[in-house]
């Protein structure tokens, strides 16, 4: 394994220096995810929602974990343990939406996910450097972003009120990237950075997600088409 996967990696306004303990608050306020995601699993369970459900809960508490240990360790190879995790959670999500809420079948559901997240993906590609670099990176979470209106929108239009979740956590989502952005603006006056803000408020998002998740997201009739 290339030593290169450990090299010390500074992201972050409220980490000064390369030691295990350097981003207290960035590592401990994972714990909004891993709240979350506990809490889904007792809402899946209470409700009989099922497996596919349950799943998505305990992904949440492992995007706490995966976090919290590039938050702690922050080298290149736990940068991995932190993004795979969301991506996951997204991708898995966005079949919950087109499966369980739409109600679609195979056919017509990997059809729309592979098109949506192919037209995403271009659009994400495409976003200028100078744009990227501004957001603090937070350009590459414009897919999720994009699929929580979009799929909010398409749900909601469908008469599943699931869709207004999605919704609701595109609004949380809008806070919270923000105030990734903008943490390594405030440095300088406010040393310890926003970004645990961003960890506390997509916490909540999730919430909202596996409510969705665990109100609507049981086995149904799928439609063939």
């Amino acid at each position: 394994m290339p030593n290169t996967l450990f090299d010390h990696v500074d992201l972050y306004c409220e980490r000064l220096g390369p030691e295990l303990w350097a981003e207290p608050a960035n590592a401990l306020t994972n714990l909004a995810f891993v709240i979350a995601g506990l809490w889904g699993v007792r809402e899946v369970r209470r409700r009989g929602t099922g497996t596919f459900a349950e799943v998505l809960a305990w992904w949440a508490v492992a995007i706490g974990i995966g976090s919290a240990l590039f938050h702690t360790f922050a080298n290149r190879l736990t940068i991995w343990a932190d993004v795979l995790p969301i991506a996951g959670f997204t991708l898995a999500y966005t079949l919950l939406n087109l499966r369980r809420f739409l109600g679609f079948g195979w056919p017509k559901a990997v059809a729309i996910f592979v098109g949506f997240y192919a037209v995403v993906g271009f659009l994400t590609f495409m976003v200028p450097d100078w744009l990227r670099q501004a957001s603090n990176g937070s350009t590459g979470y414009l897919p999720p972003f994009l699929a929580l209106i979009f799929f909010g929108i398409l749900v909601t239009a469908h008469g599943n009120r699931a869709g207004w979740y999605n919704l609701a956590a595109a609004a949380i989502f809008v806070a919270s990237v923000t105030f990734r952005a903008i943490d390594p603006v405030v440095c300088d006056a406010f040393p310890l950075g926003t970004h645990f803000l961003w960890h506390i408020l997509n916490g909540l998002m999730l919430g909202v997600l596996l409510m969705a998740v665990a109100k609507y997201g049981g086995l149904r009739r799928t439609s063939q088409q």
